[in-house]
Protein backbone atom coordinates (compact mmCIF):
# COMPACT_ATOMS: atom_id res chain seq x y z
CA UNK A 1 0.00 0.00 0.00
CA UNK A 2 2.90 2.39 0.68
CA UNK A 3 3.76 2.46 -3.01
CA UNK A 4 0.22 3.53 -3.87
CA UNK A 5 -0.15 6.13 -1.16
CA UNK A 6 3.40 7.33 -1.70
CA UNK A 7 2.64 8.39 -5.25
CA UNK A 8 -0.23 10.54 -3.99
CA UNK A 9 0.95 11.60 -0.54
CA UNK A 10 4.75 11.45 -0.40
CA UNK A 11 4.90 15.13 0.43
CA UNK A 12 3.01 14.39 3.64
CA UNK A 13 5.55 11.89 4.90
CA UNK A 14 3.40 8.78 4.68
CA UNK A 15 5.91 6.77 2.68
CA UNK A 16 7.26 5.11 5.84
CA UNK A 17 3.85 3.94 7.06
CA UNK A 18 4.13 0.53 5.46
CA UNK A 19 7.49 -0.20 7.11
CA UNK A 20 5.92 0.61 10.47
CA UNK A 21 2.88 -1.57 9.89
CA UNK A 22 4.80 -4.51 8.46
CA UNK A 23 7.33 -4.34 11.27
CA UNK A 24 4.49 -4.62 13.78
CA UNK A 25 2.69 -7.58 12.17
CA UNK A 26 0.42 -9.57 14.43
CA UNK A 27 -0.20 -13.16 13.48
CA UNK A 28 -2.50 -12.54 15.65
CA UNK A 29 -35.28 -24.30 0.05
CA UNK A 30 -33.62 -21.25 -1.40
CA UNK A 31 -34.56 -19.40 -4.58
CA UNK A 32 -31.58 -18.84 -6.85
CA UNK A 33 -30.97 -18.57 -10.57
CA UNK A 34 -30.81 -21.75 -12.61
CA UNK A 35 -27.58 -23.46 -13.72
CA UNK A 36 -26.10 -22.87 -10.29
CA UNK A 37 -22.95 -24.30 -8.76
CA UNK A 38 -22.15 -24.53 -5.06
CA UNK A 39 -19.86 -22.02 -3.34
CA UNK A 40 -19.19 -21.25 0.30
CA UNK A 41 -19.73 -17.74 1.62
CA UNK A 42 -16.01 -17.67 2.48
CA UNK A 43 -15.03 -18.39 -1.13
CA UNK A 44 -17.59 -15.92 -2.43
CA UNK A 45 -16.07 -13.10 -0.37
CA UNK A 46 -12.54 -14.14 -1.28
CA UNK A 47 -13.29 -14.23 -5.00
CA UNK A 48 -15.03 -10.86 -4.87
CA UNK A 49 -12.01 -9.27 -3.18
CA UNK A 50 -9.62 -10.91 -5.63
CA UNK A 51 -11.54 -9.78 -8.69
CA UNK A 52 -11.97 -6.20 -7.49
CA UNK A 53 -8.28 -5.93 -6.56
CA UNK A 54 -7.36 -7.27 -9.99
CA UNK A 55 -9.70 -4.84 -11.76
CA UNK A 56 -8.71 -1.71 -9.81
CA UNK A 57 -5.16 -1.09 -8.52
CA UNK A 58 -6.53 1.48 -6.07
CA UNK A 59 -8.23 -1.29 -4.03
CA UNK A 60 -6.22 -2.61 -1.09
CA UNK A 61 -6.91 -4.64 2.06
CA UNK A 62 -5.79 -3.73 5.57
CA UNK A 63 -6.33 -5.35 8.95
CA UNK A 64 -5.07 -7.77 11.55
CA UNK A 65 -3.78 -11.08 10.15
CA UNK A 66 -5.08 -10.41 6.63
CA UNK A 67 -1.71 -11.18 5.02
CA UNK A 68 0.75 -13.71 6.40
CA UNK A 69 -1.94 -15.63 8.29
CA UNK A 70 -4.28 -15.49 5.23
CA UNK A 71 -7.05 -13.87 7.30
CA UNK A 72 -8.44 -14.86 10.69
CA UNK A 73 -11.33 -16.56 8.81
CA UNK A 74 -9.33 -17.12 5.59
CA UNK A 75 -11.35 -14.54 3.66
CA UNK A 76 -8.11 -13.00 2.33
CA UNK A 77 -6.45 -16.34 1.55
CA UNK A 78 -3.96 -16.09 -1.31
CA UNK A 79 -4.19 -12.33 -1.72
CA UNK A 80 -0.81 -11.51 -0.16
CA UNK A 81 1.01 -13.85 -2.54
CA UNK A 82 -0.83 -12.42 -5.52
CA UNK A 83 -0.78 -8.69 -4.74
CA UNK A 84 2.06 -8.26 -2.28
CA UNK A 85 2.41 -6.42 1.04
CA UNK A 86 1.74 -3.00 -0.50
CA UNK A 87 -1.89 -4.00 -1.11
CA UNK A 88 -2.48 -6.62 1.60
CA UNK A 89 -1.34 -4.89 4.75
CA UNK A 90 -0.96 -6.66 8.09
CA UNK A 91 -1.43 -4.26 11.00
CA UNK A 92 -0.83 -4.21 14.75
CA UNK A 93 -3.79 -4.65 17.07
CA UNK A 94 -4.84 -1.01 16.73
CA UNK A 95 -8.25 -0.62 15.12
CA UNK A 96 -8.30 3.13 15.67
CA UNK A 97 -4.92 3.42 13.95
CA UNK A 98 -5.45 1.39 10.81
CA UNK A 99 -9.05 2.55 10.37
CA UNK A 100 -7.87 6.17 10.46
CA UNK A 101 -5.14 5.37 7.92
CA UNK A 102 -7.76 3.75 5.70
CA UNK A 103 -10.07 6.76 5.86
CA UNK A 104 -7.17 9.06 5.01
CA UNK A 105 -6.25 6.88 2.04
CA UNK A 106 -9.87 7.04 0.83
CA UNK A 107 -9.75 10.84 1.04
CA UNK A 108 -6.90 10.67 -1.49
CA UNK A 109 -8.70 8.49 -4.00
CA UNK A 110 -7.76 4.97 -2.95
CA UNK A 111 -10.33 2.28 -2.16
CA UNK A 112 -9.44 0.62 1.16
CA UNK A 113 -11.15 -2.51 2.45
CA UNK A 114 -10.70 -2.46 6.22
CA UNK A 115 -11.17 -5.81 7.95
CA UNK A 116 -12.20 -6.04 11.59
CA UNK A 117 -11.54 -9.45 13.13
CA UNK A 118 -15.00 -8.94 14.62
CA UNK A 119 -17.23 -5.89 14.44
CA UNK A 120 -17.14 -5.74 18.21
CA UNK A 121 -13.60 -4.38 17.76
CA UNK A 122 -14.90 -1.63 15.46
CA UNK A 123 -15.92 0.22 18.61
CA UNK A 124 -12.23 1.13 18.97
CA UNK A 125 -12.49 2.89 15.60
CA UNK A 126 -16.02 4.28 15.70
CA UNK A 127 -14.87 7.91 15.68
CA UNK A 128 -13.16 7.37 12.32
CA UNK A 129 -16.15 5.48 10.92
CA UNK A 130 -18.83 7.92 12.07
CA UNK A 131 -17.14 11.31 12.28
CA UNK A 132 -14.47 10.98 9.60
CA UNK A 133 -15.84 8.57 6.98
CA UNK A 134 -19.62 9.02 7.19
CA UNK A 135 -19.79 12.82 7.47
CA UNK A 136 -16.98 14.10 5.25
CA UNK A 137 -18.90 14.11 1.97
CA UNK A 138 -21.69 16.20 3.50
CA UNK A 139 -19.39 18.53 5.44
CA UNK A 140 -17.27 19.18 2.35
CA UNK A 141 -20.34 19.97 0.21
CA UNK A 142 -19.59 16.94 -1.94
CA UNK A 143 -15.95 17.78 -2.54
CA UNK A 144 -14.60 14.77 -0.63
CA UNK A 145 -15.65 11.22 -1.45
CA UNK A 146 -14.79 8.44 0.98
CA UNK A 147 -14.86 5.13 -0.98
CA UNK A 148 -14.05 2.74 1.86
CA UNK A 149 -15.44 -0.60 3.02
CA UNK A 150 -15.45 -1.74 6.64
CA UNK A 151 -16.04 -5.50 6.71
CA UNK A 152 -15.88 -8.44 9.10
CA UNK A 153 -18.03 -10.85 11.12
CA UNK A 154 -20.98 -9.35 12.98
CA UNK A 155 -23.47 -10.71 15.50
CA UNK A 156 -23.47 -13.80 17.66
CA UNK A 157 -21.13 -16.69 16.93
CA UNK A 158 -20.98 -19.43 19.58
CA UNK A 159 -19.61 -19.32 23.10
CA UNK A 160 -17.73 -16.04 22.80
CA UNK A 161 -19.57 -14.07 25.49
CA UNK A 162 -21.14 -10.64 25.73
CA UNK A 163 -18.25 -8.59 24.35
CA UNK A 164 -17.92 -10.57 21.11
CA UNK A 165 -21.54 -11.32 20.22
CA UNK A 166 -23.25 -8.03 19.39
CA UNK A 167 -25.10 -7.19 16.18
CA UNK A 168 -24.16 -3.71 14.98
CA UNK A 169 -26.68 -3.40 12.14
CA UNK A 170 -28.89 -0.91 13.98
CA UNK A 171 -25.88 0.96 15.43
CA UNK A 172 -24.39 1.85 12.05
CA UNK A 173 -27.68 2.08 10.17
CA UNK A 174 -28.69 4.99 12.41
CA UNK A 175 -25.91 7.16 10.97
CA UNK A 176 -26.50 9.27 7.82
CA UNK A 177 -23.64 8.97 5.37
CA UNK A 178 -23.08 5.24 5.83
CA UNK A 179 -24.44 2.40 3.75
CA UNK A 180 -24.95 -0.82 5.69
CA UNK A 181 -25.12 -4.23 4.00
CA UNK A 182 -25.71 -7.69 5.49
CA UNK A 183 -25.37 -10.65 3.09
CA UNK A 184 -26.93 -14.04 3.67
CA UNK A 185 -26.01 -16.32 0.77
CA UNK A 186 -22.87 -16.71 -1.35
CA UNK A 187 -24.52 -14.80 -4.18
CA UNK A 188 -25.33 -12.00 -1.71
CA UNK A 189 -21.75 -11.99 -0.48
CA UNK A 190 -20.20 -11.76 -3.94
CA UNK A 191 -22.61 -9.25 -5.40
CA UNK A 192 -22.87 -6.96 -2.40
CA UNK A 193 -19.14 -6.88 -1.62
CA UNK A 194 -18.36 -5.96 -5.21
CA UNK A 195 -20.99 -3.21 -5.08
CA UNK A 196 -19.57 -1.96 -1.77
CA UNK A 197 -16.00 -1.74 -3.09
CA UNK A 198 -17.14 0.12 -6.22
CA UNK A 199 -19.37 2.53 -4.28
CA UNK A 200 -18.15 6.13 -3.79
CA UNK A 201 -19.39 6.24 -0.19
CA UNK A 202 -18.37 4.44 3.02
CA UNK A 203 -20.00 1.02 3.38
CA UNK A 204 -20.28 -1.09 6.53
CA UNK A 205 -20.34 -4.71 5.40
CA UNK A 206 -21.69 -7.03 8.09
CA UNK A 207 -20.88 -10.71 7.59
CA UNK A 208 -21.63 -13.63 9.91
CA UNK A 209 -18.95 -15.99 11.16
CA UNK A 210 -21.29 -18.98 11.25
CA UNK A 211 -22.16 -18.53 7.56
CA UNK A 212 -18.58 -18.54 6.24
CA UNK A 213 -18.47 -22.32 5.80
CA UNK A 214 -22.01 -22.71 4.44
CA UNK A 215 -22.43 -23.53 0.75
CA UNK A 216 -25.11 -22.00 -1.44
CA UNK A 217 -25.99 -22.30 -5.12
CA UNK A 218 -24.41 -19.52 -7.20
CA UNK A 219 -25.66 -18.74 -10.70
CA UNK A 220 -23.43 -18.43 -13.74
CA UNK A 221 -24.33 -14.75 -13.85
CA UNK A 222 -23.04 -14.24 -10.31
CA UNK A 223 -19.70 -15.85 -11.22
CA UNK A 224 -19.01 -13.23 -13.88
CA UNK A 225 -16.39 -10.70 -12.76
CA UNK A 226 -18.69 -7.80 -13.69
CA UNK A 227 -21.50 -9.05 -11.43
CA UNK A 228 -22.79 -6.90 -8.60
CA UNK A 229 -26.04 -6.48 -6.69
CA UNK A 230 -27.80 -3.15 -6.22
CA UNK A 231 -27.39 -1.51 -2.83
CA UNK A 232 -30.76 -0.73 -1.24
CA UNK A 233 -32.69 -3.58 -2.84
CA UNK A 234 -34.11 -6.51 -0.88
CA UNK A 235 -34.73 -10.00 -2.28
CA UNK A 236 -37.87 -12.06 -1.88
CA UNK A 237 -36.38 -15.46 -1.03
CA UNK A 238 -39.74 -17.21 -0.83
CA UNK A 239 -43.10 -15.96 -2.00
CA UNK A 240 -46.18 -16.29 0.19
CA UNK A 241 -49.62 -14.86 0.76
CA UNK A 242 -50.44 -15.15 4.48
CA UNK A 243 -47.64 -13.43 6.40
CA UNK A 244 -44.46 -11.46 5.60
CA UNK A 245 -41.23 -12.30 7.44
CA UNK A 246 -38.30 -9.87 7.11
CA UNK A 247 -34.79 -10.94 8.06
CA UNK A 248 -31.11 -10.38 7.26
CA UNK A 249 -27.84 -12.27 7.48
CA UNK A 250 -28.02 -15.62 9.30
CA UNK A 251 -31.63 -15.03 10.33
CA UNK A 252 -32.76 -15.41 6.69
CA UNK A 253 -31.94 -19.11 6.92
CA UNK A 254 -33.96 -19.39 10.11
CA UNK A 255 -36.90 -17.62 8.44
CA UNK A 256 -36.79 -20.03 5.50
CA UNK A 257 -36.78 -23.01 7.87
CA UNK A 258 -39.76 -21.54 9.70
CA UNK A 259 -41.57 -20.98 6.40
CA UNK A 260 -41.17 -24.68 5.55
CA UNK A 261 -42.72 -25.66 8.89
CA UNK A 262 -45.54 -23.15 8.49
CA UNK A 263 -46.30 -24.43 5.00
CA UNK A 264 -47.00 -27.89 6.43
CA UNK A 265 -49.61 -26.27 8.67
CA UNK A 266 -51.29 -24.37 5.85
CA UNK A 267 -49.63 -20.96 6.38
CA UNK A 268 -47.93 -19.43 3.34
CA UNK A 269 -45.07 -17.20 4.51
CA UNK A 270 -43.26 -14.68 2.32
CA UNK A 271 -39.60 -14.34 3.34
CA UNK A 272 -37.74 -11.12 2.54
CA UNK A 273 -33.95 -11.08 2.66
CA UNK A 274 -33.25 -7.41 3.41
CA UNK A 275 -29.63 -7.50 2.14
CA UNK A 276 -29.38 -3.73 2.65
CA UNK A 277 -30.06 -2.25 6.09
CA UNK A 278 -29.33 1.31 5.05
CA UNK A 279 -30.76 2.24 2.63
CA UNK A 280 -33.73 0.06 3.54
CA UNK A 281 -35.95 -1.26 0.75
CA UNK A 282 -39.19 0.12 2.13
CA UNK A 283 -41.16 -0.31 -1.12
CA UNK A 284 -40.53 -4.08 -1.25
CA UNK A 285 -41.42 -4.51 2.42
CA UNK A 286 -44.61 -2.48 2.19
CA UNK A 287 -45.69 -4.13 -1.06
CA UNK A 288 -45.36 -7.52 0.61
CA UNK A 289 -47.32 -6.44 3.70
CA UNK A 290 -50.08 -5.03 1.51
CA UNK A 291 -50.33 -8.49 -0.04
CA UNK A 292 -50.10 -10.66 3.09
CA UNK A 293 -51.62 -8.17 5.59
CA UNK A 294 -49.33 -9.43 8.36
CA UNK A 295 -45.72 -8.80 9.36
CA UNK A 296 -43.10 -10.57 11.45
CA UNK A 297 -39.70 -8.87 11.74
CA UNK A 298 -36.65 -10.94 12.67
CA UNK A 299 -33.18 -9.94 13.83
CA UNK A 300 -30.63 -11.15 16.37
CA UNK A 301 -29.77 -7.68 17.68
CA UNK A 302 -31.23 -5.96 20.72
CA UNK A 303 -34.95 -5.10 20.53
CA UNK A 304 -34.85 -1.43 21.49
CA UNK A 305 -34.28 0.92 18.52
CA UNK A 306 -33.59 -2.12 16.34
CA UNK A 307 -33.91 -2.77 12.60
CA UNK A 308 -37.26 -4.43 13.23
CA UNK A 309 -38.50 -1.33 15.04
CA UNK A 310 -37.65 0.78 11.98
CA UNK A 311 -39.46 -1.66 9.70
CA UNK A 312 -42.51 -1.58 11.99
CA UNK A 313 -42.54 2.22 11.87
CA UNK A 314 -42.32 2.20 8.07
CA UNK A 315 -45.23 -0.22 7.73
CA UNK A 316 -47.38 1.68 10.24
CA UNK A 317 -46.67 4.93 8.40
CA UNK A 318 -47.24 3.61 4.88
CA UNK A 319 -49.44 0.51 5.11
CA UNK A 320 -51.30 0.66 8.43
CA UNK A 321 -54.72 0.20 6.86
CA UNK A 322 -53.57 -3.08 5.26
CA UNK A 323 -52.64 -4.75 8.55
CA UNK A 324 -55.02 -7.45 9.79
CA UNK A 325 -53.01 -8.22 12.94
CA UNK A 326 -50.50 -6.52 15.23
CA UNK A 327 -46.91 -6.61 13.98
CA UNK A 328 -44.80 -9.33 15.61
CA UNK A 329 -41.18 -8.38 16.38
CA UNK A 330 -38.57 -11.07 17.10
CA UNK A 331 -35.10 -10.07 18.28
CA UNK A 332 -32.31 -11.07 20.59
CA UNK A 333 -32.98 -10.79 24.30
CA UNK A 334 -32.50 -7.37 25.90
CA UNK A 335 -29.49 -8.56 27.89
CA UNK A 336 -25.73 -8.88 27.30
CA UNK A 337 -25.05 -12.22 25.63
CA UNK A 338 -24.67 -15.01 28.22
CA UNK A 339 -21.65 -17.30 27.98
CA UNK A 340 -23.40 -20.52 29.04
CA UNK A 341 -24.57 -22.43 25.96
CA UNK A 342 -28.12 -23.05 27.23
CA UNK A 343 -28.61 -19.37 28.09
CA UNK A 344 -26.99 -18.24 24.85
CA UNK A 345 -29.56 -20.23 22.88
CA UNK A 346 -32.35 -18.53 24.82
CA UNK A 347 -30.88 -15.10 24.08
CA UNK A 348 -31.02 -15.34 20.27
CA UNK A 349 -34.05 -16.07 18.06
CA UNK A 350 -34.75 -19.70 17.18
CA UNK A 351 -36.85 -21.22 14.40
CA UNK A 352 -39.61 -22.13 16.83
CA UNK A 353 -39.89 -18.47 17.90
CA UNK A 354 -40.55 -17.47 14.31
CA UNK A 355 -43.15 -20.18 13.84
CA UNK A 356 -45.00 -19.13 17.00
CA UNK A 357 -44.95 -15.44 16.01
CA UNK A 358 -46.26 -16.17 12.52
CA UNK A 359 -49.07 -18.27 13.96
CA UNK A 360 -50.01 -15.48 16.36
CA UNK A 361 -50.11 -13.03 13.46
CA UNK A 362 -52.38 -15.42 11.57
CA UNK A 363 -54.52 -16.06 14.68
CA UNK A 364 -53.42 -19.67 14.65
CA UNK A 365 -52.40 -20.08 18.29
CA UNK A 366 -50.76 -23.24 19.54
CA UNK A 367 -53.26 -25.96 20.49
CA UNK A 368 -52.11 -25.95 24.13
CA UNK A 369 -52.62 -22.18 24.31
CA UNK A 370 -56.14 -22.46 22.91
CA UNK A 371 -57.03 -25.21 25.38
CA UNK A 372 -55.70 -23.17 28.30
CA UNK A 373 -57.70 -20.16 27.18
CA UNK A 374 -60.86 -22.24 26.88
CA UNK A 375 -60.37 -23.61 30.38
Amino acid sequence: MSAIIGRKMASKGILNMNQFLLGSRVFASRTFSSSAKEMTVRDALNSALDEEMSADPKVFVMGEEVGEYQGAYKITKGLLDKYGPDRVVDTPITEAGFTGIGVGAAYHGLRPVIEFMTFNFSMQAIDHIINSAAKSNYMSAGQISVPIVFRGPNGAAAGVGAQHSQCYAAWFAACPGLKVLAPYSSEDARGLLKAAIRDPDPVVFLENELLYGESFPVSAEALDSSFSLPIGKAKIEREGKDVTITAFSKMVGYALQAAEILAKEGISAEVINLRSIRPLDRPTINASVRKTNRLVTLEEGFPQHGVGAEICASVVEESFEYLDAPVERISGADVPMPYAANLERMAVPQVEDIVRAAKRACYRAEKSVRMAAAA
